[in-house]
């Protein structure tokens, strides 16, 4: 337990933490919140319009991530984070004064989670490198493991939360409990000790440092096997806010407290999956393949599940391999870059991870309305089966790929690098050799 716990021992990294459990809980209160409003109140049980919000909310990342690559990788993102998380307490209030006083319409909601999707292209790439800078690199796959942790023992509290507040004292609250919530960051933020981050090269100012991202990204096969992995799941997989608000409301008849609890109990999975992470040193492609063929699997199964109960129990399963395959994803990406490159590259992961989502949610919840609401599940299961096997079959086809096994008898898939990749560690190499040089001299 000691072990998977180890970034803790950091104290920014145990300030950040605490300040984003708080801070996610109140996110995911709100995502409740924003979805059973939509369905329930401003429109009369529209998946497509709980679609249309999802994607707004998604959709800028797409425009947005080679710029908001360049702000975290050019900027301090520490403080770039501060300015997010006072963007994104003001935009909760908002919403939530105008649900609150009875004038709520659903443009504005779909304005708000527009809002809130520009807000998050930018907070995202900074969110997920400045990890980097509060552990030492050995511990960054430990640490991504327990910032998702957070986020689903967040995701365990918030939904069902919401759910008896939403029942209890109203959906306005909810918007308004979760933008106070956002000064918990502010506060982990500034209370840092600034000699203790880790400094990162940044860019130098330059034309095409955008362009730079992209480039580096395209000669990397490994990595635009990962992102063509997370992209075909996020988009039609992991839809699972809209997905569950349905199949509550349409397939069972429930209200707002049984869809939280639906969260609340996929949350035990994901949360189990985020700490099982934490304890691996090295993620590897095949973990990213195979758990998005296991995520597939339990989905199509989830799906046909014939009662409420059933199809609960079944999402801790759906939970576990969708987080392996989350944090394996993103701790091989991050680990395998160039420090200078990781916040582009990094935001290039999250605009498809994320940006996929205004592409699938509005055809997931067309097949809903059309197929019914098992469907919304069952298409995303089989297509991240489909994708799965697909990504293994073109490494087993590719030149760029040994396959063997190792000395307990498991299938190994080892890439072979490109020559970019060579060059690319033969510098680093030679920058760590005269560092040592440099050090032993004086």
């Amino acid at each position: 337990m000691k072990y998977t716990f180890r970034s803790l021992r950091f104290f920014n990294y145990r300030l950040w933490a605490t300040g984003a459990i708080i801070s996610n809980t109140g996110t995911w209160m709100q995502r409740v919140a924003q979805d059973w409003l939509v369905l329930t109140v401003l429109t009369d049980n529209s998946a497509v319009a709980v679609g249309i919000t999802t994607g707004l909310q998604f959709g800028p990342i797409l425009v947005l991530a080679p710029l908001a690559g360049v702000i975290s990788d050019r900027y301090s993102k520490r403080a770039v984070l501060m300015i997010t998380q006072i963007a994104f307490g003001l935009t909760a209030a908002a919403v939530g004064i105008l649900v609150l006083s009875g004038h709520a319409q659903l443009w504005q909601i779909y304005l708000a989670a527009l809002l809130l999707g520009v807000i998050t292209a930018i907070d995202s790439p900074a969110r997920q490198t400045f990890v980097s800078e509060m552990v030492p690199l050995r511990d960054l796959p430990n640490a991504v493991g327990l910032n998702s942790a957070s986020f689903n023992a967040a995701r365990l509290i918030g939904p069902g939360v919401a759910g008896l507040l939403i029942a209890g004292i109203g959906i306005g609250w909810v918007f308004v409990i979760n933008a106070a919530t956002f000064a918990a960051v502010l506060v982990s933020l500034t209370r840092m000790r600034m000699d203790q981050l880790e400094i990162i090269e940044r860019p130098a100012r330059a034309k095409g440092t955008m362009r730079a991202g992209v480039r580096y990204v395209r000669n990397r096969p490994d990595i635009v096997l990962i992102l063509v992995i997370v992209g075909m799941v996020g988009a039609f997989g992991l839809n699972f806010q809209m997905t569950t608000a349905l199949i509550a409301r349409v397939t069972f008849d429930r209200g707002a407290a049984e869809y939280g609890l639906l969260g609340s109990i996929m949350a035990v999975g994901s949360l189990a999956g985020a700490l099982l992470a934490a304890r691996r040193d090295n993620p590897r492609m095949r973990l990213v393949i195979g758990s998005a063929l296991a995520f597939g699997v339990f989905s199509s199964v989830a799906a046909l599940m014939p009662t409420y109960w059933t199809f609960a129990i079944a999402l801790i399963p759906v939970g576990v391999t969708a987080l392996t395959l989350v944090t394996a994803a993103n701790s091989t990406v991050q680990m395998t870059v160039s420090p200078a490159m990781r916040g582009r590259v990094m935001a290039l992961y999250m605009a498809i991870f994320m940006g996929t989502t205004p592409v699938g949610a509005p055809i997931v919840g067309w097949i809903g309305e059309a197929w019914g609401p098992r469907w919304t599940i069952l298409f995303g299961g089989l297509v991240s089966i489909v994708t799965a096997l697909g990504a293994l079959y073109y490494l087993m086809r590719s030149k760029r790929i040994r396959i063997g096994y190792d000395s307990t008898a498991r299938l190994r898939l080892a890439l072979v690098p490109s020559k970019a990749r060579l060059l690319e560690e033969a510098q680093q190499k030679l920058a760590a050799q005269q560092a040592q040089n440099d050090a032993s001299s004086a």
